[in-house]
């Protein structure tokens, strides 16, 4: 320590110019240092993006390596039937690897947006969504975001308005119950004291506390979007509103003998074309008791004349079985005289005999 000293100069002027030349120095490497460092997020900053880049490509190559065995499996498939199951899954995989896409476009974005020093956004950088407008039937709520007083630059109050641009946010607004209060007044007559009251209103239920919207509503959601009454019962008690399963059944019952008459028509006009086509498809239907499920079979008839120059609107008819005898579809068709365009199975055998039967009948054939 005391070598140290003595050799120091004893002379202030050097000391502080030695001082200075230290300083100096440290500013330098201070400076070298952040340059590094800032090099070094940069590299880093552009690894990150070309590794959401390279994941976004990946998963790209397997959503369309997906839609290809779509494709190819309904295209070159047994039957349409056999592959829903199969379709169904692979829709599955691509919402997952769609979502994983849109999950690394964001990063790759974010870590763009992110630069290791600021920097100005160039033409180049941006790219072009493509995005599609929102429905044009779609009501509209307008927010006007009213500019500040005064400039931010210099603080002049005098502006004028020069363009505007609109962003369109789609949202929702949830669902909501309501209470329709029918009030009829009791009124008296002063002359003969008679008294008088509106009747009731017609309600789709009778003494029923539903109305037809409410009606509607959980009738979608049970055949539409396959929300099975405890489910949707659920749903309506976390607005307060106690709905039974076994309420939601019974008005089920309710609509299906108030909508008899509109399935009736529909089968009338259906079974009223010269040609219809015929088709069915398995249904999984729950067993009572054993907690399984057993195949039934639903039956589609379609009307559709528009091929044929047919002015007649299309229409089709649905009927449900627990198996798939021929004995279904001769009772659904018993009435129809017409041309029946269906599939080989054997249950429709029965059909096209009877109707040759009758045909040999008419031309005095097969009576001997």
């Amino acid at each position: 320590m005391i070598s140290n000293r003595s050799a120091l100069p004893r002379d202030t002027r050097t000391l502080r110019r030695m001082l200075s030349e230290k300083e100096v120095l440290l500013i330098e490497r201070e400076r070298i240092i952040a340059e590094k460092e800032t090099q070094l997020a940069e590299r880093d900053r552009l690894l990150a993006v070309r590794d959401a880049e390279l994941y976004a490509k990946t998963l790209q190559i397997e959503h369309l390596k997906a839609q290809l065995a779509v494709l190819r499996r309904t295209r070159f498939g047994r039957s349409s039937e056999k592959l829903d199951r199969e379709i169904e899954q692979l829709e599955l995989l691509l919402g997952e690897l769609e979502e994983g896409v849109a999950e690394s476009n964001a990063r790759a974005e974010q870590a763009e947006q992110e630069p290791a020093s600021p920097r100005r956004a160039t033409p180049r950088d941006h790219k072009p969504t493509g995005r599609k407008p929102l429905p044009a039937h779609l009501p509209r709520e307008q927010v006007t975001h009213s500019p500040q007083g005064a400039c931010s630059c210099c603080g002049g109050t005098v502006l004028r308005k020069i363009g505007e641009d609109v962003t369109e946010v789609l949202e929702y607004v949830p669902g909501s119950f309501r209470v329709t209060r029918h009030v009829r007044p009791k009124m008296s007559c002063r002359c003969c004291e008679t008294i008088t009251q509106p009747p009731a209103p017609s309600l789709p239920i009778n003494r029923g506390l539903a109305g037809p919207g409410l009606l509607a509503h959980f009738l979608v959601g049970k055949f539409c979007d396959h929300l099975p009454l405890h489910r949707q019962a659920e749903i309506y008690a976390r607005d307060g509103i106690d709905l039974d399963r076994s309420t939601l059944a019974d008005w089920v019952g309710q609509c299906a003998r108030l909508l008899r008459p509109l399935v009736e028509a529909v089968g009338a006009h259906v079974m009223a074309a010269e040609r219809i086509h015929a088709d069915d498809t398995t249904v999984p239907v729950l067993a009572p008791g054993n907690g399984k499920t057993k195949t039934g079979r639903i039956w589609c008839y379609v009307r559709d004349d528009h091929p044929f120059a047919g002015k007649a609107p299309k229409a089709i008819l649905y009927c449900y079985s627990p198996d798939r005898k021929g004995e279904h579809p001769k009772a659904h068709l018993a009435g129809f005289k017409s041309i029946l365009q269906a599939d080989g199975y054997a249950g429709y055998a029965g059909l096209y005999a009877r109707d040759q039967q009758e045909r040999q009948q008419k031309l005095g054939y097969g009576n001997g």
